[in-house]
């Protein structure tokens, strides 16, 4: 049975000056694409909660992790046996796993880890401890880590740290369908005329019924619904097929551009 250990008023103080919790009452996480629309961070905290592990039997540590935790819009569930906790992994997908270095068996759990067929499970991993522990962060294969006893506003500046790996990761690779029309320009050629299909932050497929010199490097270009201006890209082909699919890999694009890119996509993944 696990012990019960609140945190003091001065926990829920540090909290709300570090943002987590907004002042009388509980907090809604924040991120980069806040902004975007007012609504942006109620439908982040309805539709990307994330999942996170803390493992430790310090249960005065573990509550002060479960307010910050939940601030941050992270489901949390808390394994006292790092044997119990491996088999859980496996089963399962954890977004964050947070590991307490003070915990008997916590080193050949972290070792377990490092395998190669574990460590994509769980990206990215934190652990906390005495100071002693924070050297060893390159064995252990971590990420980030923070000591014990927890410092509030570092606890809080390295989970949303995590918290925004995880999803600008799920950003970077989604896929939005767009159908516009792509120019597709390379030297000594005419200009080939296409329909965009779907587009990420890294490339874009296109479909057309001209044909595209595969070995010449590509200027692609196309309008994002909203966006001020033309979206410009030097591209080059990674795949086409027999029926005019061409996957596009972005080579160059100017970072104002790559911005807005990135918030389109954004409020595309949000929207849906």
């Amino acid at each position: 049975m696990r012990a019960s250990a609140e945190p003091d008023s001065s926990t829920f103080t540090d909290l709300r000056q570090s943002g987590v919790l907004p002042e009388g009452g509980s907090g809604k996480a924040t991120h980069y694409v806040g902004y975007l629309r007012p609504d942006y961070c109620d439908r982040y905290s309805e539709l990307m909660t994330l999942s996170s592990m803390v493992v430790s039997r310090d249960w005065q540590e573990v509550s002060v992790l479960e307010c910050i935790l939940g601030g941050l819009h992270m489901d949390v569930s808390v394994e006292a046996e790092p044997q119990r906790a491996m088999a859980r992994l496996n089963k399962s997908k954890i977004d964050a796993l947070i590991v307490d270095c003070d915990l008997n068996g916590s080193s050949q759990f972290l070792r377990e880890l490092q395998r190669v067929d574990k460590a994509p499970k769980t990206v990215p991993l934190v652990i906390m401890g005495a100071p002693q522990c924070n050297r060893s962060l390159d064995e252990t294969g971590a990420l980030f880590a923070f000591e014990k006893p927890i410092s509030v506003e570092q606890a809080v500046r390295t989970l949303s740290a995590a918290r925004s790996m995880i999803l600008d990761g799920r950003l970077r690779y989604h896929r939005a369908g767009l159908e516009v029309p792509v120019s597709v320009n390379s030297k000594g050629h005419k200009q080939a005329e296409a329909y965009l299909v779907n587009v990420s932050q890294g490339g874009m497929q296109i479909h057309t019924g001209d044909t595209v010199e595969s070995t010449k490097p590509l200027q692609v270009s196309f309008e994002l619904p909203g966006a001020r201006s033309a979206l410009k890209a030097r591209a080059e082909i990674a795949w086409q097929d027999k029926r005019g699919n061409l996957g596009i890999r972005f080579v160059k694009l100017a970072p104002q551009q790559q911005r807005t890119l990135q918030l389109w996509l954004a409020q595309q993944y949000f929207a849906n």
